[in-house]
């Protein structure tokens, strides 16, 4: 153990693991590999000022110190690894509050899947905005990532929110973050502290390039590139909101120790129209149809997708257990007598929540009446209940997992184009033209994603120890990243940057914003203790010298 850490286990009440028992701390979802130095589990938020107080103060004698915060480790972007120190938040804090005035405080450790159940449990009170993760994701990254979902449709990302932000800062301080009005702010500017000048700074930042920033807000319904700079600082409302800046920063510019949410109603009825597309004819006329509709979410994933889920179908059992595997192999059955006519080319849904019954039924009745009028090659399916749709979100909230666990023969998941976004109305030119880069590549891959919001989940499955399959992923991505460009998208929704995206923000935002992305990560973490090589400090070089080459 090193001398820097040395001091930080005489001074926590957490632990430390360094050597071999630290091998799945090399990884998260992404395809890179990363080797920690150390993970460390604080028990309290006074062992995280420690921990940033002593690698602050030790960063100049040691440039490579450095502190990534972790959770659940789900992330695909290569969030989560670093070659210095790994702040693992799942292990003790991983706690949260009664619901009160419909909002909640929750720390970054505790799984969603254990935050629902509580609020659940307490008045049918949910989060919106979780991601097709949601038994595996874990509250801070979802914040940080500025996670959206299947429901982000009707309710946006989680950035909405967002009520307020308990951080730690690189002074080895914390801080709570919250929307401030103009006076507020103004008080804040005028006091001679860490946190005054750091609120000045930013504010006369994002004053003097008031206009460039608001113009260079993407177009799109769902963002996680860069930091959201547009966001924070509002001439119209004059409302100041750093949360806004943290929200999707993944822990490039502080250390999350807490979140208060807020919360809605979880209507008791859920129903879902299923379509079954043999061709992409009519996609963009479609969309319209479902979108006049207002249903809560529209999803889609294509053949590749539904072909793994059968194939993979028997893996189920390990969430839903045997009785369960055989009612929904008896509720598949209508399925599989539809894709006896051919598989589809896209699979799409259309979800509607409601407290009576009557009216998603309505809903879905009059949904399938309009599509199937125009005699277009779409077999179209009711499932009226939750329990009858659980089948299609199993296929859409599982395939990721799935894929990643049974691929087989050499080949395994590639998340390096897995999140592009384009406004909706670009779909119909946006999906075959995507498709011919990856079938131009000869890339086996599955699509599923957000259909409402334009955000598509591509996932190669690649032999990454071929050398010539991975020598596809630098052009592929930046044919998909010119792509995404050329339809006025971004190239994450959800999963952010890290290691895979953050070098080529430029190529989204233009030079003049990545250097006010700069600026600010200066103005807020100086010595770059936090979570190094994502966002602003990337290359391509380092990233690429991480991909994984067995797993």
């Amino acid at each position: 153990m090193d001398s820097v850490l040395e001091k930080i286990k005489k001074v926590i009440d957490g632990d430390i693991e360094v050597g071999e028992e630290i091998k799945p701390y090399w990884h998260d979802t992404s395809l890179f590999e990363i080797k920690p130095s150390a993970v460390l589990f604080p028990k309290n938020v006074q062992d995280i000022k420690k921990i940033v107080s002593i690698v602050s103060n030790h960063k100049k004698a040691n440039p490579n110190l450095s502190i990534t915060a972790r959770s659940a480790g789900t992330d695909m972007s290569g969030g989560a690894i670093n070659d210095s120190y790994i702040l693992e938040f799942g292990r003790y804090m991983n706690k949260m509050g009664k619901v009160e005035n419909q909002a909640v405080h929750a720390q970054p450790g505790i799984y969603y899947r254990d935050f629902e159940k509580s609020t659940l449990s307490q008045g049918r009170m949910i989060m919106p905005s979780y991601p097709a993760s949601r038994d595996l994701a874990a509250i801070g990254g979802m914040v940080i990532n500025n996670c959206g979902g299947e429901k982000s449709l009707t309710y946006g990302k989680i950035e909405k929110f967002v009520e307020e932000l308990s951080v730690v800062l690189a002074d080895g301080n914390e801080y709570i973050l919250k929307p401030l009005s103009k006076k507020q702010l103004d008080i804040k500017m005028s006091e001679d502290s860490y946190e005054g000048k750091l609120y000045k700074q930013l504010f006369i930042l994002l004053d003097d390039n008031y206009d460039i920033i608001k113009s260079a807000k993407p177009r799109v319904t769902k963002n996680s590139t860069g930091y959201k700079l547009w966001d924070i600082w509002d001439k119209k409302t004059q409302i100041f909101d750093l949360t806004q800046l943290l929200v999707g920063s993944q822990g490039t510019l502080g250390l999350m120790t807490d979140v208060k949410l807020r919360l809605v109603k979880n209507p008791k009825h859920s129903g879902v129209l299923v379509g079954y597309a043999r061709d992409l004819q009519h996609m963009g006329e479609i969309i319209q149809i479902l979108k006049k509709h207002n249903p809560t979410a529209i999803e889609a994933f294509d053949e590749h997708t539904v072909g793994f889920a059968f194939r993979f179908f028997l893996k189920f059992r390990q969430d839903i257990g045997w009785w369960g595997l055989i009612k929904t192999a008896f509720r598949l059955i209508p399925d599989a007598l539809i894709l006896m006519r051919g598989i589809p080319k896209m699979i799409f849904m259309a979800s509607f929540d409601d407290d009576e019954y009557d009216v998603i039924k309505q809903k879905l009745d009059t949904l399938k009446k309009d599509i199937d009028i125009k005699h277009w090659r779409i077999t179209t399916e009711e499932a009226e209940t939750e329990q009858d749709s659980e089948r299609f979100w199993m296929m859409r909230r599982k395939s990721f997992k799935l894929l990643r666990d049974n691929v087989g023969g050499g080949k395994h998941t590639a998340p390096f184009i897995d999140d592009c976004v384009v406004p909706p109305e670009n779909i119909a030119k946006f999906w075959p033209e995507i498709k011919e880069i990856l079938d131009r590549y000869d890339l086996l891959y599955t699509i599923a994603g957000h259909l409402g919001d334009g955000n598509f989940h591509i996932i190669p499955l690649m032999k990454l120890s071929d050398k010539k399959e991975r020598a596809k992923i630098e052009p592929v991505l930046r044919e998909v990243i010119a792509l995404v460009k050329k339809y006025d998208g971004v190239i994450s929704g959800e999963h952010n940057d890290g290691l895979i995206r953050s070098p080529f923000l430029e190529d989204i935002y233009g030079k003049r914003i990545v250097n006010l992305f700069k600026e600010v990560k200066q103005i807020l973490d100086p010595e770059n203790i936090f979570n190094p090589h994502k966002k602003t400090d990337s290359s391509w070089k380092y990233s690429e010298a991480h991909i994984r080459d067995h797993f």
